[in-house]
C-alpha cells in the first residue's frame, strides 16, 4: 500500500465521502464521522449543500461559455462531478483536477474519464504550493483563457488566513480577465448556525488530519479582494443559486476577474 495512505486516522476526504453516502472510507472515517455529527447534526447537509453549489456554478458558468476549470481539492469521486457538469453542457470543456491524497488521486485516475471532445487531467499538488499548481495546470489549460479557479471546502485547511490570500492571489494572478473564483468556506456565524461547528472542529483537529479552521464573512469576502462578486454575494452555498433552501454554516461565493 502507498506509504503516503494512512488508514488508522480520520481524513477529510474520506470522511467527506462517508457524508456524502459514498463507499470510500474506513472504519476510523465513519467513527470520527459520527463524531462530528454528533457535535454538529447538520454537517452531512453542508456536504450535500456544497456539492450541490458546485453543480449549480458549474453549470452557470459552462452556459456562459466559461470551458476551462482548475478545480483544487477534488475530494474522492462521487455524483455530479466538476468535468460531469461541465461536459454535459460542452463536452470540449477542459478540466484539470488537483489533490495531494493518494486516495483521491488513484480513484480519480480510475474514475474520471472525459468525454472524447474535452480533456480531463490530475495534477498531485498541494493547495499551499500555487505555484506548482499553475505550472502543471498550465499544460494542460490555455492561462490566456478565463479559467474557473474552484477551491470548495479546501482554504479551511490554511490555518493562516494571510496565506491563504496569498495562495488565492498567486492563483488568480495566473489566469486572465474573464476568470472566476468559487469559493466555499465553514464558519462559526450564527446566522448560519455556525455555532455547531465550534465544537466539531475541535473535536477533528485533535483526532482528524489535516486541521480545520473557520472564517468569517469578512475574512470569507477577503478572499475576492479585486474581483467582482456576482449575486447573490456571499450567503450560505445552500441559498446560492437555491435562495429558499434552508441555509448551511458554509459560506459560497463566484467572484469574476475584471
Amino acid at each position: 500500500m502507498n506509504d503516503r495512505i494512512r488508514t488508522d486516522i480520520a481524513h477529510n476526504a474520506r470522511v467527506w465521502n462517508y457524508w456524502l453516502g459514498g463507499k470510500d472510507n474506513y472504519p476510523v472515517d465513519r467513527a470520527v464521522g459520527d463524531q462530528v455529527t454528533a457535535f454538529h447534526p447538520s454537517i452531512g447537509e453542508v456536504a450535500r449543500a456544497d456539492r450541490a453549489f458546485l453543480g449549480r456554478v458549474v453549470t452557470g458558468l459552462a452556459s456562459d461559455g466559461v470551458r476551462q476549470f482548475l478545480d483544487v481539492g477534488t475530494g474522492l469521486p462521487t455524483a455530479d462531478n466538476t468535468h460531469e457538469v461541465a461536459q454535459r453542457i460542452a463536452p470540449d470543456a477542459r478540466i484539470v483536477y488537483v489533490d495531494n491524497d493518494p486516495i483521491v488521486l488513484t480513484h480519480a485516475r480510475a474514475l474520471l474519464t472525459s468525454a472524447p471532445e474535452g480533456v480531463t487531467a490530475y495534477v498531485d499538488a498541494d493547495a499551499h504550493d500555487p505555484e506548482k499548481i499553475v505550472a502543471a495546470a498550465g499544460e494542460v489549460l490555455d492561462l490566456t483563457r478565463p479559467v474557473a479557479v474552484l477551491m470548495l471546502g479546501i482554504l479551511n485547511f490554511v490555518l493562516d488566513t494571510d496565506e491563504a490570500r496569498s495562495i488565492v492571489r498567486t492563483l488568480m494572478a495566473a489566469v486572465p480577465s474573464g476568470s472566476h473564483l468559487v469559493l466555499t468556506h465553514p464558519t462559526y456565524d450564527p446566522e448560519l448556525g455556525g455555532e455547531g461547528n465550534r465544537e466539531a472542529m475541535a473535536f477533528w483537529n485533535e483526532n482528524a488530519t489535516p486541521p480545520i479552521t473557520a472564517r468569517t464573512r469578512e475574512e470569507f469576502t477577503s478572499f475576492f479582494d479585486g474581483l467582482e462578486l456576482l449575486g447573490p454575494g456571499v450567503v450560505s452555498c445552500a441559498r446560492w443559486g437555491a435562495p429558499e433552501a434552508p441555509a448551511v454554516a458554509q459560506f459560497g461565493a463566484v467572484g469574476r476577474k475584471p
